[in-house]
């Protein structure tokens, strides 16, 4: 038996109470209905001081913990940042990792990809946005008795949950950008997360500045990313 509380309900399996049943025509608007309300999310580099509610961030993480994980180990946790000082001196770190890529790693290949969305070693958003969430994942959980439990499949959960998030944030009426400077072991000692603890994205998230300007792209048809056999 897992030694994480979280798997060890009593009874061990409990009926479906949760799932809800819809015709096929309100299945139909329900479906659309998101996609066209997905679909306007966009990723955006300019955005405004204004505060956030805490208790709105607080119930969009609560969403993101509702992701399927492996094994149900849910081995993430999310560093959430509002200090103005913690957030410079992140940003002071994420650019100078950001010059060196752009000067000195990045293949010109690389470069070319992402000369259509306007990015540069400069991150304002860092500081400008209300909120900063670091995503990190968990290789195992240390257990209050010192002792450690192994997590599985820590990518693809730790991915599920951030979506999960990001939905979250863009249905309460926010605006977020996806944030991955490489490498980012910075994180671990501003935010004073354990060496068990790896970031994977660093979420800028916010109300978009009034005239903010995004990049004129589209995404892929249906036709180019599914197929039905």
């Amino acid at each position: 038996m897992s030694k994480l509380a979280i798997n060890q309900g009593d009874p061990p399996f409990v009926p479906l109470t949760t799932y809800r049943a819809y015709p096929e025509d309100e299945m139909r608007q329900r479906a659309a209905a998101f996609y066209q309300d997905i679909a306007r999310r966009k990723t955006v580099r300019e955005f405004q001081s204004k505060p956030v509610p805490r208790e709105v961030i607080e119930q969009c993480l609560l969403a993101a913990g509702t992701a399927p994980s492996g094994a149900n180990h849910q081995p993430w946790h999310f560093a959430v940042v509002s200090s103005p000082a913690l957030k410079n001196r992140i940003r002071v770190e994420a650019e100078i990792e950001e010059r060196d890529f752009y000067e000195r790693r990045a293949p010109q290949e690389w470069k070319d990809a992402l000369a259509p969305l306007g990015t540069d070693a400069s991150k304002p958003f860092l500081e400008e946005a209300p909120y900063l969430i670091a995503v990190f994942g968990q290789k195992h959980t240390l257990m209050d008795d010192g002792s450690t439990v192994k997590n599985y499949y820590v990518p693809e959960s730790v991915s599920i949950a951030t979506g999960f998030l990001i939905a979250a944030l863009h249905n309460a009426g926010l605006a977020t950008l996806t944030h991955t400077p490489s490498p980012m072991g910075f994180l671990n000692e501003l935010l004073e997360r354990p060496d068990n603890e790896k970031p994977y994205i660093l979420l800028v998230v916010g109300y978009p500045k009034d005239d903010c300007m995004i990049p004129n792209i589209r995404k892929k048809a249906l036709s180019d990313i599914a197929s039905f056999l």
